[in-house]
C-alpha cells in the first residue's frame, strides 16, 4: 500500500510495516509512565512500570494503564482492589529501569531496586519515596481487551479511581504541581529511549 504522491509512506496493520521498528509507540509518544505498586494477597509487594498509561476522568479522577500480558500487577489488583502509581522522575530512571525486569512473583521489587517506600494513607500498598508525586488508587474496572472482532487478547486494561495524592513540595509553584519541576521520564517511542522534560525543556535521555 503507497500514496501515490510519495508524501505519504503507507502500510495497513494486518499486513507487515515494511519498516526496521514498529512505528505506533513512536507515534504515540511521549508518553507518561505509570509505576505501579501493588501488594499480593499474601503480603508480598511488586512494583512494575507501564507506558499504556493516562488519566481519563477528572470528578471523581480516574487513570488508567494496560497491561501486555496478565502480570503480577493485574493479578494483585484483582486480587486486592488496590495500587498506588509513582511518577517516574529522572533520578529514578536507573530504578525504575530495575524494576522492569522480569522478577518472580516472591520478589518485591523496591528491594531489588533499593527503593525506599513511601507509606500510603488510604490503601495498603506503599508509593516510591522520593517520587514528584504519588497517587493512591483503588481499582474501577479490569478488562482483558479484545480485538476489533471481538477476540480476547492478552492484554488487560485496569481503571481506577484516585483516592489520595502526594506531591513533592519542591514541585509546587504558586499553588501549581509543575512538571519541569518534577523532571518526569517518558517513554519515546522504542524500548531504550526515553524523554525527560526539565526547567530548560526537554532531552533525550
Amino acid at each position: 500500500m503507497t500514496d501515490d504522491t510519495g508524501t505519504y509512506y503507507s502500510y495497513r496493520t494486518d499486513g507487515p510495516h515494511g519498516l526496521a521498528r514498529n512505528p505506533l509507540k513512536a507515534i504515540v509518544a511521549p508518553r507518561p509512565i505509570a509505576w505501579v505498586s501493588t501488594l499480593s494477597a499474601d503480603g508480598v509487594g511488586n512494583l512494575a512500570p507501564y507506558s499504556f498509561f493516562n488519566m481519563i476522568n477528572d470528578v471523581p479522577p480516574m487513570i488508567m494503564f494496560s497491561s501486555t500480558g496478565y502480570k503480577d500487577s493485574v493479578r494483585n489488583i484483582v486480587a486486592t482492589g488496590e495500587f498506588a502509581l509513582s511518577m517516574v522522575s529522572h533520578r529514578l530512571a536507573e530504578g525504575m529501569n530495575i524494576t522492569s525486569a522480569d522478577f518472580p512473583p516472591e520478589s518485591d521489587e523496591f528491594d531489588a531496586a533499593g527503593l525506599e517506600r513511601f507509606p500510603s494513607v488510604a490503601i495498603r500498598p506503599c508509593g516510591v519515596a522520593g517520587s514528584p508525586a504519588i497517587l493512591e488508587c483503588r481499582s474501577v474496572e479490569v478488562r482483558q481487551l479484545k480485538d476489533r472482532q471481538g477476540v480476547a487478547i492478552d492484554s488487560w486494561m485496569v481503571i481506577g479511581e484516585i483516592v489520595a495524592v502526594h506531591l513533592d513540595r519542591t514541585c509546587l509553584a504558586d499553588g501549581r504541581f509543575r512538571t519541569e519541576l518534577a523532571v518526569p521520564v517518558l517513554r519515546a517511542g522504542y524500548a531504550d529511549e526515553y524523554w525527560s522534560i526539565g526547567p530548560q525543556g526537554k532531552f533525550l535521555m
